[in-house]
């Protein structure tokens, strides 16, 4: 549990902002702006660790570059448009592979679940949302990666997207062993892009979140 309260908060706050508060106004209020950005309902910190946990894993085992999405949020339970999960690398000067991902986290994992998943990332042909690539090159863009911005911009506004350049992936965070559900729905697929379906069971779906987010907010306000 530790592992995944420790990688929550920079998805919501950026180190720097936080750093700033804690220098300027000092432990207390730093814990306040980091509480107050963390979900407060049960289902919007279901959906979003699920999401987290999926951007963690695009990034340090697959390689593709990821932004943390949540920081711009307009308000703390209501949910994101675009795509859950959208990676991006860069394989030469010249092309960029993409990754475009739904992240789905249920106590009881169902293929009605996985059916819906499927529908998203179906949509645009497939290719990843013209909004989301617009909102994560601009991201990168604020970030100082001005290379890989222009080239995503490059990339949407030609048309220069094939099918060929992206990796689908299904990510399911869930109670319930889903590698059979994955497994069957994986074999099912006869799309074009490249699929990859990938399972994180924690039996105790519903107490690890909670735990998880009240270890957050706990370790925001005693470090």
């Amino acid at each position: 549990m530790t592992w995944a309260a420790a990688a929550v908060p920079r998805h919501y706050v950026a180190a720097d902002e936080i750093a700033a508060v804690l220098r300027e106004l000092g432990k207390p209020e730093a814990a306040k702006v980091l509480s107050g950005k963390l979900p407060v309902s049960k289902r919007t910190r279901s959906g979003e660790l699920g999401e987290i946990l999926g951007t963690q894993y695009v990034a340090r085992e697959l390689g593709y570059r990821m932004i943390a999405r949540l920081r711009w949020k307009d308000s703390r339970d209501m949910p994101m448009r675009g795509d859950d999960l959208l990676g991006v690398r860069m394989v030469d000067d010249d092309k960029l592979e993409f990754l475009k991902g739904e992240a789905k986290s249920r106590a009881s994992l169902s293929t009605s679940t996985l059916d819906e998943a499927e529908a998203a990332l179906l949509s645009e042909h497939g290719l990843p949302t013209p909004h989301a690539l617009m909102f994560v090159a601009a991201r990168l863009r604020e970030m100082g990666e001005t290379k890989l911005h222009v080239k995503i911009l490059a990339a949407q506004l030609r048309g220069r997207i094939r099918p060929s350049d992206v990796l689908h992936l299904l990510f399911t965070f869930s109670g319930n062993n889903p590698l059979k559900l994955l497994r069957n729905h994986t074999k099912a697929y006869k799309g074009k892009i490249r699929r990859l379906g990938v399972g994180l069971q924690v039996p105790e779906h519903q107490a690890f979140i909670r735990r998880v987010f009240e270890e957050v907010i706990r370790d925001a306000r005693t470090r």
